[in-house]
């Protein structure tokens, strides 16, 4: 029992004597190195565009004449026509649930609806298939594809029957 008592009472001086030099500052001459600090994380907003802005990027990023209707009705559309089946294509594929399909109308009773699948990742691209069916003088055009965004943020036809 004196041997315990001899060995805890160098320990406890040793313990008591680190918790006193904590407190002290260190000098200038000698660096000091501090943790880095966990950073908080902080949300981002993310702000969608008005609708006017997505409208403008959906003509820029989906276009009738590169797959994503019947290549026989494109002739037939009016600017009119493909401004509206553009738009809807976009918000379709960048928006749309599955199954809900997104109608359009345009000048001259020409109409047409797009419904696309869930989303699926192929190749690291977030891709969907879609069905744009244009009405054009009481005849139905229809177009079935896949259609994938790529990393500009354009979305591209990949495979379509015609």
């Amino acid at each position: 029992m004196m041997n315990i008592a001899r060995l805890a009472f160098p320990l406890l001086v040793l313990t008591l004597a680190g918790c006193t030099g904590m407190g002290r500052t260190a000098s200038t001459s000698q660096p000091v190195y501090q943790a880095p600090q966990p950073q908080q994380t902080q949300q981002q907003t993310v702000r969608l565009p008005s609708p006017s802005q997505t409208t403008q990027t959906a003509l820029q990023t989906t276009n009738v004449g590169n797959g994503f209707v019947d290549r026989a009705v494109v002739p037939l559309l009016s600017s009119a026509d493909a401004s509206e089946a553009n738009s809807a294509q976009f918000y379709a594929l960048q928006f749309g649930r599955p199954g809900a399909p997104r109608k359009w109308t345009g000048d001259g009773g020409t109409s047409g609806s797009v419904s696309v699948g869930p989303y699926v990742r192929v190749n690291n691209l977030d891709c969907r298939d879609f069905t744009h069916t244009v009405t054009e003088n009481g005849r139905d055009y229809v177009r079935k594809g896949t259609a994938c965004r790529e990393p500009t943020g354009n979305w591209s036809v990949v495979d379509g029957n015609a």
